[in-house]
């Protein structure tokens, strides 16, 4: 049965919750093309490296997630915050087919952030 774009992106964020990438990594064809801002990572094996790095940068991250779809392609802006550093310009692209996950690019700025005392 195939999954709608909503609903392979529904599981995937609640699979990125458990940490468990080769549970994430199931979400993906297994010709998946993996975008990021270091280079091209391609199939399952591509998917899962990318999020690992991502999740390596945000441990224990409260995510804020604006998703926008067009058909099967979402456009998802999100914010992250740790104790000691913040992204404020994540954005995703998802290419959906045949109920997965074809295509993902990849861009966000992690910045430390600064304590002030008032």
């Amino acid at each position: 049965m195939s999954r709608t774009p909503q609903e392979v992106f529904a599981d995937h964020s609640d699979r990125l919750g458990t940490g468990d990438l080769d549970l994430i990594s199931q979400n993906y064809t297994e010709d998946a093309v993996f975008l990021t801002p270091e280079g091209t990572l391609t199939g399952r094996e591509g998917a899962r490296r990318g999020i690992s790095a991502l999740l390596a940068d945000l441990p224990d991250a409260d995510w804020q997630l604006t998703p926008q779809f067009a058909g099967d392609v979402l456009f998802l802006q999100w914010r992250a915050l740790t104790d000691t550093h913040e992204v404020t310009d994540g954005v995703d692209t998802f290419v959906f087919r045949d109920g997965l996950i074809s295509a993902q690019t990849v861009h966000y700025t992690l910045t430390p952030r600064t304590t002030r005392t008032v």
